[in-house]
């Protein structure tokens, strides 16, 4: 593969970040990969375990020289970064992200880029239930989604740079509109997170259901809304504020579903169960036969390497 960047800047080293670097490295894509975290053992940790060649305390000395920064951060602090970044970026630098939200990023961050420098969002549609930069791994991006989100000026070279850098590490690129992506990740990613985290809430309150009972006998599906629940708060915190409108919009969708579903059950209208339970098993099949996961009965979810 070839070097694609000189030096790339990740601001942020959680599973991300951490995950970018491993593939980096991995595939010769970067020549040097400058770390920092605004947390001090998350910095002790990048350095103990050899995440990237340089760690460094502050996103200034991070961001000097660098050809790529990548801002790893949750979606609420991206501006404060973008602040401290701005006057120590060089000329022809690109600035991108792998925040959930995009129009709140895009509004945050691209007042604060300077002249000469371009902005390229994106977002990578890869994850899992861990945190921190012990979490990463270098085939994290293989066969998943990354989506770039270019604003009003982008450079197609620089577009283009970045999608290849994505693709060298594993991803499909698609390009997007800000406002549309935040919808459809509405719809595939945020609302069905705040369902996981309602549903482990309501068993917590069910005291007539001892903890010890919600542990043993975590069917598949309880467990798997324990594991969605079990994501980074701060991150999805800042995920629902900063994209208040679409998971609102696909949130009173989801009530009024509801809401004919206890219809359905309480008429003992089994028909209409069976037509809808039957339109939605297909989507999971589409799922499936887009390469997304697959039929293995651990939701197709392998040991991570390591």
């Amino acid at each position: 593969m070839t070097m694609l960047y000189n030096r790339v800047a990740l601001v942020g080293l959680g599973l991300i970040a951490g995950s970018m670097a491993l593939a980096m490295r991995r595939g010769g894509l970067a020549g040097e990969i400058v770390g920092t975290a605004r947390s001090a053992e998350t910095r002790a940790i990048a350095v103990d375990i050899g995440l990237c060649d340089r760690v460094v305390d502050s996103v200034a000395e991070a961001v000097q020289g660098a050809d790529l920064i990548v801002l790893a951060v949750p979606v609420g602090a991206m501006g404060e970064v973008a602040e401290q970044m701005a006057p120590h970026l060089k000329p022809g630098a690109t600035v991108t992200d792998v925040g959930s939200v995009k129009r709140a990023v895009i509004d945050a961050v691209a007042p604060h880029i300077p002249d000469g420098v371009q902005f390229v969002p994106g977002h990578p549609l890869a994850g899992t239930e861990h945190s921190g930069p012990r979490s990463g791994f270098a085939e994290l991006f293989e066969n998943r989604w990354c989506l770039l989100v270019p604003v009003p000026g982008s450079d197609p070279a620089a577009v283009d740079r970045l999608r290849r850098l994505w693709e060298a590490m594993g991803a499909h690129v698609d390009e997007m509109d800000a406002d549309h992506h935040d919808l459809v990740l509405a719809v595939t990613s945020h609302a069905p997170h705040l369902i996981a985290y309602t549903m482990v809430g309501v068993a917590d309150d069910l005291r007539r259901v001892t903890d010890s009972e919600v542990v043993k006998y975590s069917a598949a599906g309880f467990r798997d809304f324990t594991r969605i629940a079990a994501s980074d708060p701060i991150m999805w915190r800042d995920v629902f504020l900063n994209n208040k409108d679409a998971t609102l919009e696909i949130l009173g969708r989801f009530t009024e579903e509801l809401f004919a579903l206890q219809r359905a059950i309480r008429t003992g209208d089994g028909a209409l169960l069976q037509a809808y339970f039957t339109r939605t098993r297909a989507i999971r099949r589409g799922i499936i036969e887009a390469g997304q996961d697959t039929e293995a009965p651990d939701f197709g979810r392998a040991k991570r390497p390591g």
